[in-house]
């Protein structure tokens, strides 16, 4: 069950950086533009939520042990994935193998994102960027919903970019197999107003990847060091089961590939 208090932005906010702002059928949103691109945030407000899926999930794995998260803090989340266009704008270059301006950046390591946030800050020093959180981002996708996927107990290609030759339930059928990124608001977004948290490209979290500490549940942070980071929401040539609000995997923060993007956010 998701629970969450209504509250309203940070006093601070609209910030000198944004450019505009408002409030709609999925909550309250504000735009900052850097060096000419834009990007818009989705204010996601303190609540609490179940993370983790039950044993009784499809293709539920031993690491999504559910326990009640607590998160004080209301947080900004970008309603995309960072796209080529802001990060070619932010780090003059483009890393990415399929190129297109409204495509996510992909292959970018743990590392490379830190060096955009870093820029991010000195650029927009009003309003720092900074890794979800790996309870922020499920709770983000969740975006109140308890079943394995935003969309509710299954997933079609019509929803999410995934390898549609292996759709998460028997009974579903097929889908696309795009075999590569699309825009990233080519697919429909979640209640809060987020677009493709599940699928089209993996999202770095800030954590680092290990079982759950059972005592962390208010604002958890994950361990203090590690080999790994966690990365989220599977991606456009994973298995739908890969897709699922609860389902982790990790790389060491070096790595890139092209199935590996990030999604910024913003502080508390």
């Amino acid at each position: 069950m998701m629970r969450i208090r209504h509250i309203a932005p940070p006093a601070a906010f609209p910030y000198a950086c944004t450019t505009a702002y408002g409030c709609d059928a999925y909550g309250i949103w504000q735009t900052v533009v850097v060096h000419g691109e834009a990007q818009t945030f989705r204010w996601c407000p303190p609540g609490s939520f179940t993370m983790g899926s039950p044993v009784t999930e499809h293709d539920h794995h031993e690491d999504e042990i559910q326990r009640e998260i607590v998160l004080t803090k209301g947080f900004w989340l970008a309603d995309t994935a960072c796209n080529q266009a802001l990060w070619t704008a932010v780090m003059g270059e483009n890393p990415s193998q399929f190129k297109g301006e409204t495509l996510p950046v992909e292959r970018v390591s743990f590392g490379q994102c830190e060096a955009f946030l870093e820029r991010w800050r000195r650029l927009c020093p009003d309003f720092p960027l900074r890794f979800p959180s790996e309870a922020e981002w499920e709770y983000a996708c969740r975006a109140g919903m308890p079943t394995p996927f935003s969309f509710g107990e299954t997933i079609s290609s019509n929803q999410v970019n995934f390898d549609g030759d292996f759709p998460y339930l028997s009974r579903d059928p097929k889908g696309e197999d795009r075999g590569s990124t699309v825009a990233v608001k080519a697919l429909p977004c979640n209640a809060w107003g987020l677009y493709q948290m599940h699928g089209n490209v993996w999202e770095w979290c800030g954590d680092w990847y290990d079982a759950y500490d059972p005592s962390d549940l208010v604002d958890p942070g994950g361990p203090l060091q590690g080999s790994m980071h966690v990365v989220r929401g599977g991606s456009f040539n994973d298995y739908a089961r890969n897709c699922r609000s609860a389902y982790r995997y990790a790389f060491g923060p070096g790595f890139s590939w092209q199935r590996r993007g990030f999604r910024a956010a913003g502080g508390s």
